[in-house]
């Protein structure tokens, strides 16, 4: 009878053990799809800021641009 208890008492820890690994690996591979996501996030990001970044430039340049046709225009006159 003690035998029994034994092994039934192994046999339950083994399933515990069996299902912390289980909601590990599932613990795991969730981590690992967000850290895809957020590495296609950072992709998306990092362009869209690069596409921001010329348009400022291109801005500053005709804001420039105009500025000095007004001064000399300024001047002109």
């Amino acid at each position: 009878m003690a035998d029994d208890d034994v092994t039934h008492d192994a046999q339950s820890q083994l399933r515990r053990l069996e299902d912390r690994v289980n909601r590990l690996i599932a613990y795991s591979q969730r981590l690992k799809e967000e850290n895809v996501a957020l590495r296609v996030q950072q992709q998306t990001l990092a362009a869209q800021r690069a596409s921001l970044i010329d348009k400022h430039e291109m801005a500053r340049s005709r804001v420039e641009a105009m500025i000095n046709r007004l001064k000399s225009m300024e001047r002109g006159a």
